[in-house]
């Protein structure tokens, strides 16, 4: 039986299939600029050439039907017939404070996730959308929702509650509600695995660095506090979002400028973060290269971001007064050992020593990595995360029957022996090249 997984946009579409007999994805593919006058779709299958076309594309429904065209086509698909997908997995990006995990979509569910929009304008509708257009395309299958706020449904309301009038949270739903998840599970059981303990016995900071940031301060295996708020708009800097700053610079600005709710809104949310201080960058590469040759507002983009990243840590080190390990997760928190030293560099009197060398090294998406110095009380983690897997696993657990919260569901990828056999593949090229890479593969501890 196969898997699919969905993630849709506004103007995307990303997807996997997932071989669930043979444990393995056979095809991931992304749709782009739906809606436009041309949209683009980029097909994937492991050993393949990628295949690449352009059609129109108006809206989700005619997308994931060229996505199903695709997946059975005579020389670029990877299935005999639709009729082998069993199940299909949704990622939404807001849940609200209904569900605490993730749940099979029917009418009543896509009613309660609509109604949490309001929380999340600029994704939710887009995930609804794909929903719709899946089950119109897929009638016959169960397709399941997987939230991003469900994970952190654990916080105690000190940590996500705002010192705001009560009466907002009561009647407005304000309140902290943390994003990345799907992210943060996958991170947190595989750090769990490495420290050789249950997860209920650990406590991380799992920082995921991408182009969106957040960080998470896990206790006991559950999420005890994050960044993100509200929005994905609070916390670190990020590609284009500010993170934290002080809200009366808001309405200050707003009087000063002229500007109306819109336009601040969408330039703390994309005009804002590192591209608001290089004021050409978004992507890290670029803010990095340009910071080694000289680039002095790249070089202050780079040390301000490292900077929120420590305090982070340092605040989320005391506030779980126990740390077993820190986890680095995401494209810019894999691929990227200079914002890693940066971040944690300065940090032996938490118990927290990077090693200089093994970081270095560091530069996969294939292995899980451990880069902190051998006498470092607290443990460092790089672990390339892989949110497809939870969606798809949690998908089929709600087809079978035997999904539960995740603190009493037990992932295959939680297992020691765990391998995925894609991953295992690039990693014996990379290592190949590069054979000090295998000095830091992180071993679960027995």
């Amino acid at each position: 039986m196969f898997i699919l997984t969905l993630n849709c946009g506004s103007s995307s579409a990303k997807y996997q299939v997932y071989d669930w007999d043979n444990r393995s994805v056979i095809s991931v593919g992304i749709i782009e600029r739906i809606g436009q006058e041309q949209s683009s779709l980029t097909h994937k299958v492991p050993g393949r050439k990628n295949y690449e076309a352009l059609q129109p594309c108006p809206d989700h429904v005619k997308a994931i039907s060229w996505i199903m065209e695709t997946l059975i086509h005579p020389v670029h698909g990877c299935l005999d017939s639709i009729s082998a997908i069993g199940a299909a997995g949704h990622r939404v990006v807001h849940g609200g404070e209904t569900f605490t995990q993730s749940v099979a979509v029917d009418a009543q569910v896509l009613t309660a996730l609509e109604a949490c929009s309001p929380l999340a304008p600029l994704h939710n509708p887009a995930n609804i959308a794909g929903i719709r257009a899946a089950q119109k395309v897929l009638p016959n299958i169960p397709h399941c929702a997987v939230l991003d706020t469900a994970w952190h449904q654990t916080m105690p309301q000190s940590s996500y509650l705002y010192a705001l009038p009560y009466t907002w949270y009561k009647n407005h739903k304000i309140r902290r509600y943390g994003f990345h998840g799907t992210s943060y599970i996958y991170t947190a059981k595989r750090a769990a695995v490495l420290l050789g303990k249950a997860p209920a016995e650990t406590n991380l900071i799992i920082a995921h660095i991408g182009n969106g940031s957040s960080i998470c301060a896990v206790k006991k295996g559950v999420s005890f506090d994050t960044s993100m708020g509200f929005t994905p708009l609070e916390g670190l800097i990020m590609g284009t979002r500010s993170g934290d700053i002080d809200p009366a610079i808001v309405t200050y600005m707003m009087r000063e400028t002229g500007m109306n709710s819109t336009e601040m809104e969408n330039t703390l949310n994309k005009k804002s973060g590192v591209l608001g201080i290089s004021e050409h960058y978004i992507d890290r590469r670029d803010i990095h290269k340009n910071a080694e040759d000289g680039d002095e507002r790249c070089k202050l983009a780079m040390a301000m971001e490292c900077y929120r990243i420590k305090k982070y840590i340092g605040a989320y080190s005391a506030a779980l007064s126990r740390v077993d390990a820190i986890v680095f997760t995401a494209g810019v928190g894999e691929m990227n050992p200079t914002y890693r030293w940066k971040a944690l560099h300065g940090l032996s009197s938490l118990g927290i020593k990077i090693d200089r060398e093994k970081n270095e090294l560091s530069h996969t998406r294939n292995g899980e990595t451990c880069i902190s110095a051998d006498n470092s009380p607290v443990k460092i983690y790089v672990i390339p995360t892989d949110e497809e897997l939870v969606i798809t696993e949690d998908a089929h657990a709600l087809m079978s029957g035997t999904y539960d919260t995740h603190t009493r569901f037990r992932y295959s990828f939680q297992s020691p022996n765990y391998r995925n056999k894609a991953r295992d593949t690039a990693l014996k090229n990379e290592t190949a090249t590069n054979p000090k890479l295998e000095t830091i593969l992180a071993q679960p501890v027995n």
